[in-house]
């Protein structure tokens, strides 16, 4: 006697304020923050656009929500560590962060209102410099320099085009053709003897600008 075989239910996860922010940084991270509206996240979830408002107030709670997450996939420096290698770091883990999520930067800066998690990344630096030896001034002035490196590193290559080592090679080749030697011989210099080498990566000069930050702060530390 044979028996059918009953058809298997598809298990609902159930829907939570974690389940909300993980699909709107998949959103954001597949077309951008400008791209997370209600509605595609609701659509996204399968369920109606007025279901999220059990688990999130509004679209300012989900961007303060992402605000946390991205800020707590930072390495924080450990207070008492060797400064300038837990600053690197940070740096690097920052770094990889505004990688992953691009929209990431900005979102952060924009957010107003102070939390947890978004307040315990600046302490913990600011701690790890004042422990150090830096003064307040100095510290804040290290903090600010740090940051906007980052951040400005982070913006300028995720403008960069973009392609394999072969595509960006035709690239710069067709820039030397563009620029003639003898008008910009230091321009065609560096995209000949470097940009075209096998190898180049622009992203290595983000640790070399951090190493020469830290170094010039080292100098620093022990002033007012």
């Amino acid at each position: 006697m044979s028996t059918k075989a009953k058809p298997t239910q598809e298990v609902r996860v159930p829907l939570s304020r974690e389940r909300v922010l993980a699909a709107a940084i998949e959103l954001a991270d597949a077309d951008g923050i400008e791209s997370l509206t209600m509605r595609r996240l609701a659509q996204a979830l399968g369920v109606e656009a007025m279901t999220l408002y059990y688990h999130v107030a509004n679209k300012d709670d989900i961007l303060d929500g992402l605000a946390d997450i991205v800020v707590g996939e930072v390495e924080v420096p450990p207070i008492g560590d060797d400064w300038k290698a837990a600053i690197r770091r940070r740096a690097l883990s920052a770094r990889e962060m505004l990688a992953r999520h691009p929209w990431a930067a900005g979102l952060i800066e924009s957010r107003a209102n102070p939390s947890p998690a978004r307040s315990r990344y600046p302490d913990a630096v600011l701690g790890s410099l004042r422990q150090a030896g830096f003064s307040v001034e100095m510290a804040i002035h290290a903090f600010f320099t740090l940051d906007s490196y980052i951040y400005g590193f982070a913006v300028q290559e995720q403008n960069l085009p973009s392609g394999t080592p072969q595509e960006l090679a035709g690239m710069a080749q067709m820039i030397v053709t563009a620029l003639p030697a003898q008008r910009y011989p230091y321009l065609n210099e560096v995209i000949v003897d470097h940009v075209l080498k096998i190898g180049f990566d622009y992203s290595d000069e983000f640790e070399f600008g951090l190493d020469l930050i830290l170094d010039g702060l080292e100098k620093l530390r022990n002033t007012a």
